[in-house]
């Protein structure tokens, strides 16, 4: 049972954990106010990930990892994460053309 410190790395491989298993995978989630940490955990009694982090900032990215783990149980574990990563949504956002005020 040992910590994962890059976010990217435990999302990749929770998300092969549940592909791998998707009946006996469980992913839980532990805050502690007092000490401000939270604490991500995907395991399927034989394998077990964590991720640890005090930063408010990964709030956002737990959210993410939720809609990816809401999105493989709903539409199966073969669905197209993509879109709920949003990575394809970035560059089909139109850019600001103009200054100022629109008139």
């Amino acid at each position: 049972m040992v910590y994962i410190t890059s976010w990217d790395e435990f999302v990749e491989r929770s998300v092969q954990l549940f592909r791998a298993d998707p009946d006996s995978t469980r992913y839980v989630m532990k805050y502690r106010h007092c000490d401000g940490k939270l604490v991500l955990k995907v395991t399927d009694n034989r394998e077990c990930l964590k991720f640890k982090t005090d930063q408010a900032q990964d709030a956002k990215k737990m959210e993410k990892l939720n809609n990816i783990f809401f999105t493989l149980m709903a539409r199966g574990p073969e669905a197209d994460v993509a879109e709920v990563t949003g990575k394809e949504h970035i560059d089909a956002q139109p850019t600001k053309k103009g200054r100022g005020r629109k008139q």
